[in-house]
């Protein structure tokens, strides 16, 4: 039966079954009579049945906020495939959760799922992206302890300034740097009407002699510490001006949230996002479907009480008014004068690269530091 799986992975997870077969059968009581074996889960640890490792190419784990179909991702992976250096881990989100920020979704069940991308491992993941490093750096995912570096990326917009806060992206980069795993985020600066899909190939093109710098330095062990880089690649990735190591800006685009008619229907996605999977669409379908029958049960006992786009509460005599918003990012045009500004740099056509600390403002020292290695790196 074709699941999906390469032969290697199938023939692995037979002999896991097999072994788990041979140590899981019957035994026979003291009266004769058949024991039953202790029960299995029907899943099968992933990291016991991951294929083998080449423990000669450094391994180089990569998610993105956009979601593990997007065509920035794609592109990187195939990239690094191709450059056959690297052992290619990915764990990304199944959906685009680009905003998310530094969420997680603790108490709730997620979902991960082998996706087929040639030449690598991975897995999508029913979480944000800071959920897919957490996961992929705890041990429970792969049969590794930890990659050399974490990439995120490519996003499809900019995450310079203030965006770094909203961007799932730069999230991720920065869970693993929390992690203590070096890390990059990588963002095109993506524009409606301007750009194209195969400026993410240009953008890999651009970015990539960067990362086999980074990957080759931390081998080294001459990598900057203590700090993860924010790549921002221009609109025109082939014509860029080069590398400008920068600040982060106060840049933020504006957000602006707009109010959406009640009367129309949940499932025509007027105030669900487009962005939503399909089960999430169910399951607040099924809650719409709850919180109505309950109405209709009240109304009826409580002949004087009529629900008017509202969920009635039972015991209560009053109505709750639902209304229903929808948030929007605008982008916002301004004026920027800082050459050192991660914006600025990034609309005078250069690749504009950001240490991120993990304390409130980089250092003095950290942006040395970075300085130096960039222009001995490239």
């Amino acid at each position: 039966k074709n699941n999906g799986l390469s032969a290697a992975l199938v023939s692995n997870l037979q002999d896991v079954l097999s072994k788990r077969k041979v140590g899981n059968e019957e035994k026979v009581g003291s009266d004769g009579s058949a024991e039953e074996a202790p029960s299995t889960s029907d899943s099968v640890d992933v990291a016991a049945v991951e294929e083998e490792i080449d423990d000669s190419r450094p391994i180089v784990l990569v998610t993105n906020g956009d979601g593990i179909d997007s065509p920035g991702l794609v592109s990187l992976v195939e990239a690094l495939v191709l450059e056959g250096l690297y052992n290619v881990h990915v764990c990304a989100p199944q959906t685009d959760k680009s905003a998310s920020a530094h969420s997680t979704t603790p108490g709730e069940t997620i979902a991960v799922s082998s996706v087929s991308i040639k030449g690598a491992t991975a897995f999508e993941v029913s979480g944000t992206p800071v959920d897919c490093i957490s996961l992929g750096l705890s041990g429970a995912l792969f049969a590794w302890s930890k990659p050399l570096l974490v990439i995120s990326g490519i996003n499809q917009g900019s995450s310079c300034g203030h965006q770094m806060f909203y961007s799932g992206a730069v999230a991720g980069a920065r869970e693993a740097l929390i992690s203590g795993v070096p890390s990059l985020s990588i963002s095109l600066n993506w524009k409606k009407d301007e750009s194209q899909e195969s400026h993410f190939k240009d953008a890999v093109g651009v970015c990539l002699p960067l990362i086999n710098a980074t990957i080759r330095d931390i081998e080294k062990g001459i990598f900057p510490k203590y700090c993860s880089l924010n790549i921002e690649i221009p609109t025109s990735p082939s014509s860029n001006k080069g590398f400008k190591v920068t600040k982060q800006s106060m840049w933020r685009q504006s957000p602006s949230w707009q109010a959406v008619s009640a009367h129309r229907h949940p499932g025509a996605g007027n105030f669900m996002s487009n962005q939503q999977s399909l089960g999430a669409q169910l399951a607040q379908l099924g809650r719409d479907a709850s919180a109505a029958g309950a109405a209709r049960r009240f109304t009826t006992q409580k002949k004087s009480i009529v629900e008017i786009e509202s969920v009635g509460v039972a015991g209560k005599t009053d109505t709750r008014v639902k209304k229903f918003f929808r948030l929007e990012f605008l982008a916002k045009e301004q004026e920027h004068t800082d050459e050192e500004l991660d914006v600025k740099a990034l609309e005078d056509g250069f690749v504009s690269v950001t240490p991120l600390s993990l304390l409130p403002n980089i250092d003095s020292g950290s942006q040395a530091a970075v300085s130096e290695w960039i222009s001995k790196a490239l």
